[in-house]
This record gives structure tokens, sequence and C-alpha cells, in this order.
């Protein structure tokens, strides 16, 4: 009879309890590590405290790979991921699950298993681009990694795996897929690539292909006519792509003021009194706004009242 219910036990919930409230723990801080950050990225809150220098973390977060696309902060991503592996630790300790626990307890621990290990190696990728590429450090970032690693392997040492074989299959195949995504993910925003490098030298932004026609220049000339300024930085790809949109003749017009410390012409304490939450970010009409903006977006908050053939 006790070696029934013994069983019965390990198959309502193959993993250890201590696992779950430990991954619990852990994603409850990284989901505050991240979301500081984000909030911060998006002036809700103050400047953070950054321990070993504030400058280090302000370069990793506003570097080409800080945001995701049109001015979304990466760290989102982690709120996202962390909040995720809160919940499948804890939804099967909540009461009134014990008909499906089983079923519900096997599901999580795989899903505990993939996105820790995906966090883990994607971590992994950002740490080396804040090593390699940024070259500087970031408090905030290296307590995500460790956090991300130590799920990871509370995954693995408290998942009850009748299968390690399958387990391990599994984790490499992800593994490899998300380091594979995470290596061309940074590729692509890395401003020294091929393709990005301008010809202006050191500390200058890629060159605009695209070609104005007559109403996105006359929308330039409005917006640098109506004191509308576009924060910059030269390795930014979300700018370059707001430039894009305008066409390299009109983006002659627009009165771009670079904020990136090595790069050419920069004015980084301009930058920096304005409280500048990412790049590109426009200042029309005394409010400051972030992110890449369409040319009719634009267009109303300048009042601009020409021709719309964008």
């Amino acid at each position: 009879m006790g070696t029934t219910r013994l069983v019965s036990r390990r198959r309502q919930d193959p993993g250890a309890k201590w696992a779950r409230i430990a991954m619990a723990v852990l994603a409850t801080v990284g989901l505050i590590d991240t979301g500081s950050i984000t909030l911060k990225r998006w002036g809700v809150i103050g400047d953070l405290t950054c321990p070993m220098g504030a400058d280090g973390c302000d370069k990793v977060l506003n570097s080409p790979w800080g945001t995701v696309a049109d001015g979304i902060p990466l760290s989102l991503i982690g709120v996202l991921a962390y909040g995720t592996v809160l919940l499948m630790a804890l939804l099967p300790l909540l009461p009134g699950l014990q008909e499906n626990k089983a079923d519900l307890s096997r599901r999580t621990w795989w899903g505990l298993f993939a996105v820790s290990v995906g966090m883990a190696v994607f971590s992994l990728v950002l740490l080396g681009l804040m090593v390699l590429k940024i070259q500087a450090f970031c408090f905030f970032c290296v307590l995500s990694a460790v956090l991300s690693l130590l799920l990871m392997v509370l995954s693995i040492v408290g998942g009850g795996w009748e299968e390690p074989g399958q387990l391990l299959f599994r984790g490499i195949l992800l593994a490899l897929a998300v380091l594979l995504g995470g290596l061309i993910w940074a590729s692509v925003l890395d401003p020294e690539r091929p393709e990005a490098v301008s010809s202006g030298g050191p500390g200058t932004p890629p060159l605009v292909t695209t070609v104005s026609n007559p109403s996105k220049q006359a929308l330039a000339e409005h917006l640098t006519a109506a004191g509308a300024v576009m924060y910059s930085a030269y390795w930014c790809p979300h700018c370059h792509e707001q430039k894009e949109l305008f066409g390299k003749e009109a983006a002659k017009t627009l009165k771009v003021v670079e904020c990136a410390p090595d790069g050419q012409n920069n004015q980084v304490d301009l930058c920096k009194s304005k409280g500048l939450q990412g790049f590109p970010s426009w200042e029309i009409n005394g409010s400051i706004d972030s992110g890449v903006k369409p040319l009719e977006t634009l267009a109303d908050l300048s009042g601009y009242k020409g021709a719309r053939e964008f």
C-alpha cells in the first residue's frame, strides 16, 4: 500500500517541489531586474544605480543590441521570459488542480526546461556582445545571465526526468537553434557589418540609399523650420531606418544631433540633458518621443499641411 502511494505521488509530480519554489524566486528576481531596466528605458522611473559604474550600463542598454524594433527594449523580452518561468513554476502548486496535476506538472517541467535553456544560451550571446563588441560592463545584464543559467540547472536537477537521453537530445537541438538565431540577430544589428559601414570614416552613420520625393523633401524642410530635432547615434540601425524613410535628399535637410560619445560632431551633453530613452528620439514642439516614426505621424505631430505622397 505504501509503495503504491509513493509511486502515485511521484507520478503526480515527477520533479522536486523545492526546485519549483527556487525557480519561482529566481524568476521573481529576474522580473525585478529586467522590469526595472524596461521601465527606465520607457521613462517611467529615473536613473538606476548600476554597480561598478552607470556608464557601462548606459552604453550596453543604448547599444544597437539594446532594442528589438521600433524602440522596444530587449529587456522587455526578458520580462516576458521570466514571467513565463514564474507562471509555469507555480501553476502546479496552486490548489484546485489535483485532477490534472500529473499532466500539468509534466508539461510545465518541459516548458521550464525549454525556456530556461533558451534564456541561458541567448544570455551567453549577449555576454559575448557585451565583452567583444560593446566592451562595457553592465551589472544588470550579468545578473540576468546568471539567473538564466541557474534556472536551467534547476530545471535539469529538479525535473525528475525519467529519460535523460531524450532531455539531452532536445536540449542540444534547442540550444543550437537559439545560438544560431542569436548570432544571426547580433550580426544583422552589428554597425560594423560591411553593408552598414559608411564612407565617412569612423563614427559616421551608414549612407542613406533611398530616393526622396517632393513630399518627403517638403516634410523634412517643414520639420527643420519648425525646430524639430532627431537625436541619433551613428551605430543605431533604427536611426538609419528612419532616415531611409525620408530618402537621402530629405535626410540631409533634417536637423540630426549625434549622441554617440565616439560619433563625429557629437553633442553628448545635450543628449544627456534631454533624458533620452532610446534612439532615434524626436523632439517636436517641446515633446520628446522615442522610436522610428512613420512620416504620416511626423507630419501630424509637427502640423505639416503640405502634400503627403510619402
